[in-house]
């Protein structure tokens, strides 16, 4: 059996992280404790609310914490009067104090199954009755948004990911971003989307008179100028980088898979396939996750088009390959139907009634820089591979 350790420094080392979680609790507690017990309790609490939901969300681990160090404690025989026992001990007892005070704040009904649990519904309840004496609609959005929401963090780490993307600037015609950034982009859009909309809906809870939204929307389009502080702050930076973040990507698939549309569930792969085949023109676009074979092929079409109606790029490039891809995505894409499929083959028939100039990229959508060819070619063909083959012979010198 484990010989009993009498030296406090070495009761502290076996407790390694512990230790630093029982005195910060024992401070937050002591805190708590004495906003519960004041007069003008509700004022104090509402002051210190990201204070109080700390307390909350780090319950579980303290509850988890105290059982273990006990049991520790008890099965190899700790002196009392050691300074880490002395800890665990006050650490509960300052627990007790905090329960009784919280249960006698709140509104009477029935009682929360923890502590954690019940510093929540205080929070809630005290927002719920207001300020006592009338606040201003900024003061009462700092209130309802402490920085220490679990949503808030979310969307500024998101927020996080977007301003590094989209603040730098970008070569024209390049990708703003990369194929690993793409991946972080799919993973910061959904949750930036799902924290805002549990913001925006908490706002709506606590704040029933809807003043604090239509005041904190009117400033989303704001550009930040200095670092956010406060709840609100954080919340108005993460909201304009994740509106930047849209705007941008809502232009960059128009202009890269015009005129295909995506879908919301498709963007995110699109994204990461779109970043691989900057690099890597002949990247395929796997089928199986958002979309089909066909529905794939339509996109590698049109993103092929898309790269064909640019002016030539810099440095080599092979127009034989891109018409063989072109060609590759028509086959993979015959099967599709519907209006997508429909604006692709009027895009296929406007190139080859103005084709464009010899030995130059197809200028599909410059009709002012296009030459009339000489015959109506491809007029009755509707098949896309068809139109892809008529399209090439336009094309070709001299066509």
């Amino acid at each position: 059996m484990e010989g009993v350790a009498t030296h406090p420094d070495t009761l502290r080392a076996r407790l390694e992280d512990r230790a630093d979680l029982l005195e910060a609790t024992r401070l937050r507690y002591r805190a708590l404790r004495g906003m519960l017990n004041a007069f003008f309790w509700r004022d104090r609490v509402r002051a210190n609310l990201e204070l109080m939901r700390e307390v909350a969300l780090a319950q579980p681990e303290v509850d988890a914490t105290l059982a273990a160090v006990g049991r520790r404690a008890a099965a190899e025989g700790w002196p009392r009067e050691l300074a880490p026992v002395r800890l665990l001990e006050e650490v509960r007892h300052l627990r007790e104090e905090v329960t009784r005070g919280v249960e006698r704040r709140l509104a009477p009904g029935e009682p929360p199954d923890s502590l954690g649990a019940a510093l929540l519904r205080l929070e809630e309840e005290v927002l719920n009755t207001g300020p006592l004496l009338g606040r201003r609609v900024w003061a009462r959005a700092v209130e309802v948004l402490p920085r220490n929401l679990p949503e808030l963090r979310a969307v500024c780490a998101a927020a996080e990911v977007f301003e590094r993307v989209f603040k730098r600037p970008t070569s024209e015609g390049a990708l703003p971003f990369n194929t690993a950034e793409a991946e972080e982009l799919c993973r910061a859009l959904p949750l930036a989307e799902a924290a805002l909309r549990a913001l925006w809906e908490r706002l709506d809870h606590f704040d029933e008179s809807g003043r604090v939204r239509v005041f904190l929307q009117r400033r989303v389009r704001r550009a930040p100028v200095r670092a956010p502080r406060s709840g609100p702050e954080l919340l108005l930076h993460a909201a304009f980088w994740h509106d930047v973040a849209r705007e941008r990507l809502g232009e960059l698939l128009e202009a890269r898979l015009a005129p295909v549309e995506a879908r919301e569930a498709e963007v995110p792969e699109l994204l990461v396939w779109l970043a691989a085949s900057e690099s890597a023109p002949d990247t395929r676009l796997a089928a199986g996750g958002a979309f089909g074979e066909g529905r794939a092929g339509l996109f590698e079409l049109a993103a092929e088009l898309a790269r064909l109606s640019r002016e030539r790029p810099v440095g080599v490039w092979n127009e034989e390959a891109a018409w063989a891809r072109l060609w590759g995505a028509a086959l993979r894409a015959r099967s599709e139907a519907g209006p997508d499929v429909e604006r692709v083959r009027e895009a296929l028939h406007l190139f080859i009634r103005l084709r464009g100039q010899a030995r130059t990229p197809a200028r599909l959508f410059s009709p002012d820089r296009a030459a009339l060819p000489s015959r109506d070619v491809g007029a009755d063909v509707k098949e896309l591979p068809e139109l892809v083959q008529a399209a090439r012979a336009v094309a070709r010198p001299g066509g």
